[in-house]
């Protein structure tokens, strides 16, 4: 095994933000089994002692650990678990609804990823920068057309914009308050903050606003992305990029994507403002034309010149199966659910939430719109998937030493995007069925993502006791903060070694290792938006 390496490692791994008064607890000794005790930080006193489980070989992680199950402890208060070798854990708390105020974090991370106005102190505080990218885009191959293209979120630690991936993070967004609405009670706040339309919907209208100029006028067709031609230099802030801007040729992907996540914002934002809701249709609707007028479309390729991160997707279907799906459930017409059956019938995964396998979102949608209003035989056959790919997930985790669904070939770049859609497919599947042992298994997700892994690390930059501190984020690199901004999920440890740094200093690291703390390190800790997006997801359900 290989062992790790790091001088000060703690081999008591928790959830750095803490436990729910009446769930399980559960910390993650490495190394030797020991006795441990539970001590409550405000009075000193040992309130729990126990004795850390059975060894187990955990092969992605490279350690031989033990469950320390401390689940008798009820009391809401800060604790820290000390074992008998004298290792201490992160400190943690325990109480009724331990993670507010980590969802707040993640959802104000997309206040931080806005381009094209200024961050104000008011609501950004010490990472407060001008307004950028306000220039209109060339249209790629059109050098005379230039557009508007101002506003969205930046999708990860460049400046780009990405109408794929961007519709992947409104739709997790939208569909956790669809879920769990209550998790949304609570202002951020924000600058449009007003006490009537929740706070999360007013966050997705920002990319949904830029949404809207990234459809080709006259043809319904959505342009792939937003972009430079180039990245800029990792220290560069958002205000001082300013090469030029170029809007890449429409795409099918995006175009299915856009058709999707404005049928779904058009039923959202209904009771809100009718105006909107009926704007975000018609441009659902537009999508779909252009769509059905382009049945074989080829998959996205960076065009000559372009050197940005092309999001390049062979396969279209899951993303027409989600349109469909979604503007069938927002219109009831006839013709888009004889749409989604006959896409159903087509050979792409149907439970994947991924950016490029945008099948799950069609397939929640489907079984969202209700029995009575579907058929039966495909209603029930996706249900039976669902719940069968969840089964699966539950099995792995239960092998698994950390407790997640992860194989070993699973720790890819974005592997905590993988962690944290697992996790909401569980809940989609506690959802349909009732049973609350799925959602202890995404718990068991969240807890890793908090802290409860090998490395001992919160991979939420400003939530934990030892969180994310040098992300590949041009904005925590350039602003001179030594903080980095907070409440950004980290991509995870990726067994490819695929950026340099991590290459040159990770051989040889077991898959679940091969992450760096490190801004040079962009395939194991950069931030995205859609990585954060389910990370709201399965906050919200814990906090309803």
């Amino acid at each position: 095994m290989n062992t790790l390496s790091t001088p000060d490692h703690r081999h008591i791994a928790v959830n750095q933000i803490g436990y729910a008064t009446e769930g399980a607890k559960i910390a993650i000794f490495s190394g030797e089994a020991h006795g441990f005790r539970v001590i409550n930080e405000e009075t000193g006193a040992m309130v729990y002692t126990g004795k850390s489980g059975k060894a187990i070989v955990d092969k992605p992680s490279g350690a031989i650990v033990h469950v320390a199950d401390f689940s008798g402890v009820r009391t809401a208060g800060r604790y820290h678990l000390e074992g008998d070798d004298g290792n201490v854990s992160a400190s943690f708390v325990i109480g009724d609804k331990p993670y507010g105020e980590l969802q707040q974090g993640l959802l104000k991370a997309f206040y931080y990823y806005r381009c094209g106005v200024e961050l104000t102190g008011e609501f950004a505080g010490p990472w407060a920068h001008g307004a950028c990218h306000t220039a209109e885009g060339i249209v790629y191959g059109q050098p005379e057309l230039t557009l508007d293209s101002c506003g969205g979120w930046h999708d990860a630690g460049d400046y780009g914009k990405y109408s794929g991936p961007g519709a992947k993070a409104i739709a997790d967004l939208l569909l956790a308050y669809e879920l769990y609405p209550t998790a949304f009670a609570v202002s951020i706040p924000l600058p449009e903050s007003d006490g009537k339309t929740p706070d999360v919907l007013l966050e997705c209208k920002v990319e949904l606003d830029w949404l809207f100029k990234m459809q080709e006028p006259g043809t319904g067709g959505v342009y792939h992305k937003l972009t430079t031609l180039n990245f800029p230099g990792l220290d560069v802030m958002p205000e001082e990029d300013n090469a030029e801007l170029y809007f890449s040729p429409v795409s099918a992907t995006a175009t299915g994507d856009f058709a999707g996540v404005m049928a779904m914002a058009a039923r959202v934002y209904e009771p809100y403002d009718q105006g909107y809701a009926r704007q975000c249709l018609t441009a659902a609707e537009a999508a779909w034309s252009w769509l059905q007028q382009h049945p074989e479309a080829p998959g996205f390729m960076n065009p000559p010149g372009i050197s940005t991160g092309e999001y390049g997707d062979d396969t279209d279907q899951d993303e027409r199966y989600w349109a469909a799906a979604e503007l069938y459930r927002t219109t009831g017409e006839a013709v888009y659910h004889e749409a989604v059956q006959a896409l159903a019938q087509l050979s792409f995964p149907k439970y994947s939430l991924g950016w490029a396998d945008m099948g799950g979102y069609g397939t929640l949608t489907y079984l969202l719109t209700g029995e009575s209003a579907t058929e039966k035989g495909l209603y029930t056959s996706l249900k039976q998937g669902l719940l069968a790919e969840a089964d699966r997930l539950v099995r792995q985790s239960r092998e698994d030493g950390y407790r997640i669904s992860l194989l070993e070939e699973d720790y890819i770049w974005g592997s905590n995007m993988l962690v944290l859609n697992n996790a909401m497919l569980l809940l989609a599947a506690e959802h349909f069925s009732g049973e609350t042992a799925y959602a202890a298994c995404a718990l068991d997700h969240l807890h890793y993502l908090m802290g409860r892994n090998v490395l001992d690390i919160s991979y939420v930059t400003g939530f934990g006791d030892r969180p994310v501190m040098h992300p590949h984020h041009r904005p925590s690199v350039g602003d001179g903060v030594a903080d980095p901004v907070p409440g950004l999920v980290s991509g995870g440890p990726d067994r490819g070694l695929h950026d340099e740094y991590v290459a040159e200093h990770l051989q040889g690291k077991p898959a679940a290792q091969c992450f760096a703390d490190h801004d040079l390190s962009y395939s194991t800790n950069e931030v995205t938006i859609y990585w954060n997006s389910p990370a709201v997801f399965v906050t919200a359900r814990f906090n309803m």
